[in-house]
């Protein structure tokens, strides 16, 4: 969308669980108004159109102003929350505070908006998939949290055993609601049935992938890894040559959700050999199963591509 510099806004929204603040460009006085869809909408009328609005992905605490932007036709931007801590750092940034966040962001996207791309809405099927794919992250968090503070206090025991359990429940009744979401989706449960064929890979592992697949649509497998942040990066200089390290551009969970299916995967008899490989050559075993992790995306996104489901003879075939 091309920006009218005399009416639309670069807006930067610094966004909390409960407030947002805004600003209109780097050096302009920020607005605090809450965050809720009524004062959000409150504030959206006073937006010119043509404008701009970034923010930092949080989690869910941005998806209100970003779907309520978006649907007013601002163009809307959600930015890596380590890419803003970078930039803020290569400016000589020495404070952070919500309202100086709120300018940092707005400085950002005035000069680096054109390497961007806007944010889109996923459809609400999607989204609803989302939704309870993070609220099972976050109890398999707190369930490690809890068992991690009481593990070694005795009296806690029995406490912590029924604790355990109600997580457990928990977890069992968001996994149903989790293939039911993957069901609700256009093909979902053909989809997860192929790329659940891949040994390692299972229910949620496939759930997410399915997402991530259909979110991405008709990209090339390199931008799939890409986004999973599972892309080795070169950091060349001087004399050193070789030295690659991952991206981590992508969702944190979705890394741990491919990491652990790496795990599973290379203790199957399919997988084993190709673990056993990356070691051979020098590789820690973290390294390894990150290698193979690249590979089980590869190999789950040629899947649902070619629509089709696995077949281990053709893994030769397969980059890593």
């Amino acid at each position: 969308m091309k920006i009218n510099s005399e009416k639309a806004w670069l807006v930067g929204a610094d966004v909390a669980s409960r407030h947002i603040d805004v600003a209109r460009g780097a050096q302009a006085p920020v607005t605090r108004i809450g965050n809720d869809a009524q004062a959000i909408k409150r504030w959206l009328k006073s937006v010119p159109a043509g404008s701009v609005v970034a923010m930092e992905s949080t989690g869910r605490y941005h998806l209100t102003l970003a779907r309520l932007a978006y649907e007013q036709g601002i163009t809307v931007y959600v930015l890596n929350a380590r890419d803003v801590r970078r930039y803020a750092d290569s400016v000589g940034k020495r404070g952070k505070t919500d309202r100086m966040d709120a300018q940092l962001l707005a400085r950002y996207i005035e000069r680096e908006r054109a390497d961007l791309h806007a944010w889109k809405p996923l459809p609400p099927e999607q989204e609803h998939l989302a939704a309870l794919l993070r609220q099972r992250a976050a109890v398999i968090r707190h369930k490690s949290a809890v068992a991690q503070s009481l593990r070694e206090d005795r009296l806690m025991g029995e406490l912590l055993g029924s604790l355990m359990a109600q997580f457990d429940q928990a977890i069992k009744l968001l996994d149903a609601q989790i293939r039911s979401a993957v069901a609700a989706l256009p093909q979902g449960a053909t989809l997860l049935k192929r790329i659940s064929s891949v040994p390692g890979i299972g229910l949620i592992t496939g759930a997410a992938l399915v997402q991530l697949f259909l979110r991405l649509g008709h990209v090339a497998a390199d931008a799939v890894v890409a986004f999973s942040g599972l892309d080795p990066r070169p950091m060349d200089s001087g004399n050193k040559r070789g030295k690659r390290r991952l991206s981590k551009r992508g969702p944190p969970e979705l890394r741990r959700l491919l990491y652990n299916a790496a795990m599973s995967a290379s203790r199957t008899a399919t997988w084993a050999a190709t673990y056993a490989s990356e070691r051979a050559k020098g590789l820690p075993g973290t390294a390894a199963l990150v290698v193979l992790a690249r590979k089980l995306v590869r190999v789950a996104f040629s899947l649902f591509k070619t629509e089709s489901f696995f077949d281990p003879s053709r893994l030769s075939a397969m980059k890593a």
